[in-house]
């Protein structure tokens, strides 16, 4: 197979360096002129010759019935923070808790779970510990808990004193 050789001796010329072209300043810009802005049309004037044009008939319009005062905010009820949040399971709509030393949570404790985007009550139905159900839980356990809402990792646990 017979391969072809570079001719020796011809090469391409080399191009002679392009330089940019300067930039025009702003005083030899073209100047280009303002939109015209135009009129806006004038509503029409009623003809001196007493013809009236007609009208359509609009409903009156009914008064907005006034909003009712709201109630002076009740004094939120007493609570003691027991934990934070340490996962959450979205799919199963449970929570993983961690316990401060010395708390404890049962089946029926009323809890507040407050975060930057989360904030709401809710009563403890079910706890599990080990994927096994569970009435009471200490701070040594490693517990699941079924939230109503949405809850973040970092959410603040707290327990509501009834």
């Amino acid at each position: 197979m017979a391969t072809k050789k570079k001719a020796k001796g011809r090469t391409k010329p080399k191009k002679a360096p392009v330089s940019k072209p300067a930039t025009r300043s702003k005083a030899t810009r073209p100047v280009t002129k303002a939109p015209v802005q135009r009129e806006s049309p004038k509503k029409a004037k009623p003809t001196a010759s007493g013809a009236a044009r007609p009208t359509t008939a609009t409903p009156p319009t009914q008064p907005v019935a006034a909003t009712p005062p709201r109630p002076p905010p009740q004094p939120a009820p007493p609570e003691d923070r027991i934990g934070f949040v340490t996962h959450y399971y979205r799919h199963l709509s449970v929570v993983a808790l961690r316990l401060e030393p010395g708390t404890t949570l049962r089946v029926g404790d009323m809890i507040h779970i407050r975060g930057h985007t989360t904030d709401f009550n809710q009563r403890v139905e079910s706890l599990e510990v080990n994927h096994a159900p569970a009435t009471e839980v200490g701070p040594n356990d490693d517990f699941g808990l079924k939230v109503v809402e949405h809850a973040r990792e970092h959410d603040v646990v707290y327990k509501l004193r009834e």
